[in-house]
């Protein structure tokens, strides 16, 4: 009984120390990244003051878990297509992807400078119609005696 004991205990402390790695792991990545958003701050065209206390809330928010990262901004993005007409579909994923298919996508512009402007070009190939046969010239008109 005294083994069982023994062994349930050492295992006990085992996971512990392995969950508090974890956690102290996360908790050193989200330092390291508060201390390089901190270093950026009054040097980039925000208020100093604005830059820190959102610094401040996104490490926050990443201590909870609710920061998104990229991935899942797609996904959204992806799932808003899936809305739109079945024909308006793939135009929409393509500007959502960047370029593909027949899609060019050019991103200009930054958050920073006050807006990203997205623009899409989509090439469509007009089918040549034929052109209609020439109409007969009608016969002249004698003038009447």
């Amino acid at each position: 009984m005294k083994s069982n004991t023994r062994s349930i205990i050492l295992a006990l402390l085992a996971a512990g120390g392995l969950t508090a790695t974890t956690v102290a792991s996360a908790a050193g990545e989200s330092s390291s990244t508060y201390q390089r958003e901190l270093a950026v701050c009054g040097h980039n065209q925000q208020d100093r003051a604005a830059c820190i206390r959102e610094a401040g809330a996104a490490r926050q928010a990443a201590a909870r878990g609710g920061l998104t990262s990229a991935p899942d901004y797609r996904a959204n993005a992806l799932a808003r297509c899936g809305l739109q007409p079945p024909t308006e579909r793939s135009a929409c994923e393509a500007r959502v992807l960047g370029s593909m298919g027949d899609t060019r996508a050019m991103v200009d512009g930054s958050v920073m400078g006050g807006g990203v402007i997205r623009e899409s070009v989509t090439t469509t190939l007009v089918p040549v119609v034929p052109a209609p046969p020439p109409e007969p010239m009608p016969m002249p008109m004698r003038p009447m005696r």
